[in-house]
């Protein structure tokens, strides 16, 4: 087989196509790319490594200048990268400019969770930079990365980061409550998405009255996608067992006066100074959970 033949006329029908029918170039993109690396992959078994340059300086004269050594060592990286994986790159509505940013990470698992949040929150490929370099994966808990590797039934708080990041505008790293409910209201949009997906914002000291007396939410939310409240308590301290008592009786309050019967139960997050396992692991409500934050 002429391997640089086929890869070229890959490629140059795919320039073709692009022109033709702009809608969907983005699948022809990666259609062709993965063709062009399994290609690749193929001529390295049996000419060696050297091809790629080879192949390259031939192409940017009779092709294009883009598909230069770096692009074509990237275009076989993407097929090794999923040839043996189930489900197909090909299905997502990822760009190829989207599927650069991983090809540096090593871990498929990693890899399936950076293809995933895009798709399910539209995001450009400068914001998956961003959440790649704040390390969004590795502060999913560990049970949650093992579900990504078996491929479970994965709820929607278990993409809840630990640490939660908030951005600190104040030069002390020692803040009150107050202090943080405030950097988090001044941009709650980065607040939601550590979250994970599909929370909105209600309101901040929301209040419920209790009996004879008014007690106020922090921050109570509502998450659309899994069609519940969730009661937000800020704790500028290590957890508590009487954080657990207060978070839960405002949880039952939302549940019993304001969630219809059409809703799921409310959650309860707790996002703290340090976290305290000896204390979580007698939480009996598993809608009760517990979070770090970081201040960056």
């Amino acid at each position: 087989m002429d391997y640089y033949v086929k890869i070229k006329d890959e490629l140059v029908n795919n320039e073709v196509y692009k022109k033709v029918k702009d809608y969907s170039k983005n699948k022809s993109d990666l259609k062709t790319y993965y063709n062009v690396g399994k290609l690749l992959s193929e001529a390295g078994k049996h000419y060696g490594d050297g091809i790629i340059e080879k192949y390259s300086k031939k192409l940017e004269l009779e092709v294009g200048k883009k598909y230069n050594k770096r692009t074509l060592f990237r275009m076989r990286q993407f097929y090794i990268l999923f040839k043996d994986e189930k489900v197909s790159p090909l299905g997502t509505q990822l760009t190829w400019t989207h599927f650069r940013e991983l090809l540096s990470i090593k871990d498929i698992s990693k890899i399936n969770y950076y293809i995933k949040i895009p798709e399910e929150q539209n995001l450009s490929v400068r914001q998956l930079r961003l959440r790649i370099k704040n390390n969004e994966y590795e502060r999913l808990d560990d049970e949650t990365r093992l579900k990504l590797i078996t491929k479970e039934n994965i709820k929607i708080e278990d993409f809840i980061k630990n640490p939660v990041l908030i951005k600190n505008k104040f030069q002390d790293e020692k803040i009150t409550e107050k202090m943080l409910q405030q950097l988090i209201l001044e941009d709650i949009p980065s607040f939601l998405k550590e979250l994970g997906i599909g929370f909105s914002f209600i309101d901040n000291e929301y209040p419920i009255k209790i009996g004879n007396r008014y007690n106020y939410i922090d921050l109570l939310l509502f998450n659309i996608k899994d069609n519940r409240y969730t009661v937000v308590e800020l704790k500028t301290t290590e957890l508590k067992k009487e954080h657990i008592g207060q978070i839960m009786t405002y949880m039952n309050y939302v549940d019993e006066n304001i969630k219809n019967i059409n809703q799921n139960p409310t959650i309860g997050i707790i996002i703290c100074r340090k976290d305290n396992r000896f204390i979580m692991k007698y939480v009996t409500n598993e809608n009760i959970l517990s979070r770090e934050y970081e201040l960056v």
